[in-house]
This record gives structure tokens, C-alpha cells and sequence, in this order.
């Protein structure tokens, strides 16, 4: 097959619109060839339990998903009975970008707390965490958080720890939607584990597409008195690879070295080097109208812009409105986003605002 797009083009729209890391495409093709035992009795995912446990502790159990929500709905599926509800910020993927799956397919009520930074606490948390026992009300059972969030900040180590201590002193389990938990890790300055496991998170989907890999994600069981029958709700859910060890050997090139966190610690400083030209571009004169709505923590970058800017930037450079009732916008980067891709990009923002 011939190439039929433009590899030249660049966006900042989502880190799901990079290609593959050579290296995990690289891993695609090495796990190729012969046969090996489908649904995951293979080497690979034998080979990703064990580099899961290097990363995160021993005792934790990985199951390889296809993509993020399907993470997300069986790792939630497996920590409640039939009645239970998750508590999560009303900008969670889960609530938001999902499609409903939480709630249809699997069966879970959401209570949304509103907040300002996509983060929540023990306070905000307590604004759905009651009513236990009380036959008329979904029972608040497990507390859902997004590391890094879907507003571009991160939680910090101690944060995790304060909302894991609270959760689990009133009876509730805590789980977090990792879809970006690399960039927080190399945000943070600290390994994986350190505010997963060890910070009391029970039950993790551990994200890969957005960093480098083709497909792939897996929800990573770090307390097993928090998850049960996973096997079976991993196939009811449609998310069990028959050839798996084509998920486990994407996931093995990112986390059997430190890939993941080169791939994450360039996304993220893309996004502090845009961040930083803009910022430049305001100070000295250049960028008119534009300012910033959230802290730059990741690789995502939140902004507001000027009546019609956007438009005529999406001409060259696509991204999404995250909030046009207020012209906020959302610039993502990738693993592969490169700092002429940033310049240009800059020039260009100088360029539109300027013509007011």
C-alpha cells in the first residue's frame, strides 16, 4: 500500500492523532511470526505481568484492553455490585467523552462533582459521598480520578494519597483513568507507583495509545481486594484480544525501559515550550487577546482566544474547542511533536491575533 496522506501535517488537536513510536512498531513486528497460545497465554503478556510488577509493586495483576473506555468500564465493572455508583469531576472521560458506555453498558451510575481544575478532593467528594444504606439512592462506592486530567493538570503525590486515605476510611474504593498517567509521572518527577500504589489507588487503567503505541491500554489491578472477575468481564465487555500478544508487546516497548517516560517528559515539554512562546508573545506585544485558563502541568495547553482566531488557525493547525461559549481551546502534543512544529505554530498565533 501506497502512503496517502501527508506525513508532513501537524496538529494539535489530541496525542491520538500521532502515528506509532518506531520502537513499539518495531515490537508489533518482532512478536510476529510462528504461533503463540491466543487470549493472552502467551510470553508477552506472561512477560508484561512481570515488568507491570517491576513498575508498580508485586501482587498487581495487568489485563491488556483494546482502548481506554473499554479500560475504564471493566475496571469499574469489576470493583461494584450491581448497585453501586462511581464519584467522579464533571469533566471525567468517563462522564464526558465516553458515550455513555459507563452508564449503559456497564450498568454504573455517575455522580459528577463540579470542578474548577478537573481535580477532585476529599471536600468535593463529600458533596456525593452519602446516603449509604438508603434503598432509594445508587450507593457511592467507588471514587474515579484522572491522572493526568482531562483539564491538563495533576494531581500531586500527596493529593492522591489524601483522597485514597478519605475514600477508603468511609468503605469506598478509588480508581484511577491513567489514559495520560505517564505524562503525570514524568510531571511529578516520581516513578509510576508512587502515587498509584503506593499512594492507595486500588485499580488503574494504565493508558499506551496516547503515548506511542498503536492500540493498547490495560487495566492494572494494584489492591485485588478491589477488583473481581475480571477474566469474565474483560470478554463480556467485547475487550478480549485473541491474539493479545500484539497489545502486550506495545505496552512491553514502552515500559521494559524507559520509553514511555522519554516519549511523555517530550509531550510535555512541548507543551511547556508552547506555553512559554505564547507567554513571550503576550509580553512583548506580538499575541494580542489570548490567555490562559489552566495550569500547564502536562502536555496540554488551555486557552482563550479572540472572536474568529480559531477558525482561521484550524486552516493550518487542527485542534478542538473545549468551551466555545467562552472561545476556550485545547492544544495538545505528542510524542512526536517537535519544536519547529511548536514555532510555527507560535508564529501563527501571532500572526491571526494580530489582524484582531
Amino acid at each position: 500500500m501506497t502512503t496517502i496522506h501527508d506525513p508532513k501535517v501537524r496538529g494539535f488537536a489530541s496525542d491520538n492523532y500521532s502515528g506509532i513510536h518506531p520502537d513499539v512498531l518495531a515490537a508489533i513486528e518482532a512478536a510476529n511470526g510462528g504461533h503463540q497460545v491466543a487470549y493472552g497465554e502467551d510470553v508477552y503478556t506472561a512477560r508484561l505481568q512481570e515488568v507491570m510488577a517491576h513498575h508498580f509493586g508485586d501482587g498487581v495483576e495487568a489485563f491488556p484492553m483494546f482502548n481506554g473506555t473499554g479500560a475504564n468500564v471493566v475496571g469499574l465493572q469489576s470493583m461494584l455490585p450491581r448497585w453501586g455508583a462511581v464519584i467522579a469531576a464533571d469533566t471525567a472521560h468517563i462522564h464526558v467523552d465516553e458515550a455513555g458506555a459507563p452508564e449503559r453498558v456497564a450498568g454504573i451510575k455517575l455522580l459528577t462533582v463540579p470542578t474548577d481544575d478537573g481535580k477532585l478532593t476529599p471536600e468535593l467528594i463529600d458533596r456525593e459521598a452519602w446516603g449509604w444504606g438508603d434503598e432509594h439512592r445508587a450507593q457511592p462506592l467507588v471514587v474515579s480520578i484522572t491522572q493526568s486530567t482531562e483539564l491538563g493538570t495533576v494531581y500531586s503525590v500527596e493529593e492522591v494519597r489524601a483522597i485514597a486515605s478519605h475514600v477508603h476510611e468511609k468503605g469506598m474504593r478509588l480508581h484511577m483513568d491513567g489514559a495520560r498517567v505517564s505524562n503525570a509521572a514524568a510531571s511529578l518527577g516520581v516513578p509510576l507507583r508512587a502515587f498509584t500504589k503506593d499512594a492507595g489507588v486500588d485499580v488503574l487503567s494504565f493508558g499506551g495509545t496516547k503515548n506511542g503505541a498503536m492500540l493498547g491500554e490495560a487495566v492494572v489491578v494494584l489492591n485485588p481486594d478491589a477488583s473481581e472477575g475480571l477474566i469474565y468481564l474483560r470478554k463480556l465487555n467485547m475487550q478480549l484480544a485473541s491474539k493479545m500478544r500484539f497489545v502486550s508487546a506495545q505496552l512491553l516497548a514502552l515500559l521494559d525501559g524507559d520509553l514511555w517516560l522519554r516519549n511523555a517528559s517530550h509531550s510535555n515539554a512541548m507543551a511547556q515550550r508552547l506555553r512559554a512562546g505564547v507567554e513571550a508573545g503576550i509580553a512583548d506585544g506580538s499575541i494580542k487577546g489570548v490567555a490562559f485558563t489552566q495550569a500547564t502541568q502536562s502536555n496540554g495547553v488551555f486557552a482563550t482566544l479572540p472572536d474568529g482566531v480559531a477558525d482561521r488557525l484550524r486552516k493550518d493547525f487542527r485542534f478542538y474547542d473545549w468551551d466555545a461559549s467562552k472561545n476556550e481551546v485545547r492544544w495538545m502534543c505528542s510524542f512526536d511533536t517537535s519544536e519547529e512544529d511548536i514555532d510555527a505554530f507560535v508564529a501563527a498565533i501571532a500572526r491571526e491575533t494580530a489582524q484582531g
